[in-house]
C-alpha cells in the first residue's frame, strides 16, 4: 500500500478496461488521479463505482490538442502537479487489407492511438520537469512488436508508439523522467470483446477460443494485470528503468 503516496496522475482511456483497473490501483496505492475518457457514459459509470475523494473525471478527445492542454491544466490546478502519465487512451479500428483500408479510418486510429499519445506527453511533460521528475507510461501492444494481419493502422500506430517512447526517454533522461511502454496481449476488454465479433460474427466465442489458442499460457489476461505492470512502472521501483518495452502477453511474442 502507499506505494504512490503523494503522487499526482492522469490516466486517459481511463473508464474502461485497463484504464479503469488502473484508476483503482492507483487510488489504492495512495495516488490522486484525473480519470480522462472520451465517453461521458463511461465516466458516469466510473463516478458510481468509485467513491473516493482523490479522483476527477474529465470528459475530453485525446487527438484534440486543446482538450489535452485543458485536462493537463485542470490536474495541475485540481491537485497541484502532475507525477505520472499513464496514456491508454487508443482505438482498435477496422479490419481490413491494407490495400482496402478505408483512409478516414486510418487517419482517425493516427489521430487518436498516436497524436494523441504525442499530445498528451508534451502538454504533461513541462509540469513533470517542473515537478522534478516522473514517469510517462505508453499503453502500446504485442501489435507494435509483430504484424498484424488486417490491422494496419493499429499495429502502425502501436509501433510508432515505441519511437515515441525512446525518443522522449532519451530527451527526458536527465530531467528525472521516465518514459516507457506496455505491451498487452489479448486482455478482458471490450476492446478485444468486439474484436471477437468482427472475427466471427454469428460465433464470437469461437474466435475467443482460437485466440485463446494463440497464447502460450492458454487464456486472456485481466485488466488488473496489466495494471500490477503499470503500478511498478508508475512508481518508484522502476526508478532506473526508462525507454524500455514491457510485454504482457502471456508468452505470445516468445513462441
Amino acid at each position: 500500500m502507499n506505494r504512490l503516496k503523494d503522487k499526482v496522475a492522469v490516466v486517459t482511456g481511463g473508464a474502461y478496461g485497463i484504464g479503469l483497473a488502473t484508476v483503482k490501483l492507483f487510488l489504492q496505492e495512495g495516488a490522486e488521479v484525473v480519470m480522462v475518457d472520451y465517453s461521458q457514459t463511461g465516466l458516469d459509470k466510473a463516478k458510481q463505482e468509485i467513491q473516493s475523494p482523490h479522483i476527477s473525471y474529465f470528459l475530453a478527445d485525446v487527438s484534440n490538442a486543446q482538450q489535452v492542454q485543458d485536462f493537463v491544466n485542470h490536474t495541475v490546478t485540481t491537485f497541484g502537479k502532475i507525477d505520472i502519465v499513464f496514456c491508454n487512451a487508443g482505438v482498435g479500428g477496422h479490419h481490413h487489407f491494407f490495400w482496402e483500408y478505408p483512409d478516414e479510418d486510418f487517419e482517425q486510429v493516427i489521430n487518436v492511438n498516436l497524436k494523441g499519445v504525442f499530445y498528451t506527453m508534451k502538454y504533461a511533460t513541462p509540469h513533470l520537469i517542473k515537478n522534478g521528475g516522473g514517469s510517462i507510461i505508453i499503453t502500446s501492444s504485442v501489435a507494435g512488436l509483430l504484424g498484424m494481419p488486417k490491422g494496419i493502422a493499429y499495429s502502425a500506430t502501436k509501433h510508432a508508439c515505441i519511437g515515441l517512447s525512446k525518443t522522449a526517454a532519451l530527451e527526458l533522461a536527465k530531467s528525472g523522467i521516465r518514459v516507457n511502454t506496455i505491451h498487452p496481449a489479448w486482455i478482458e476488454t471490450e476492446m478485444v470483446s468486439n474484436l471477437e465479433k468482427i472475427l466471427s460474427p454469428d460465433a464470437p466465442q469461437e474466435a475467443r477460443t482460437k485466440l485463446e489458442k494463440s497464447v502460450p499460457m492458454k487464456r486472456y489476461g485481466k485488466p488488473e494485470e496489466v495494471a500490477q505492470l503499470v503500478l511498478f512502472l508508475a512508481s518508484d521501483e522502476s526508478r532506473f528503468i526508462t525507454g524500455s518495452e514491457h510485454k504482457i502477453d502471456g508468452g505470445i511474442v516468445a513462441s
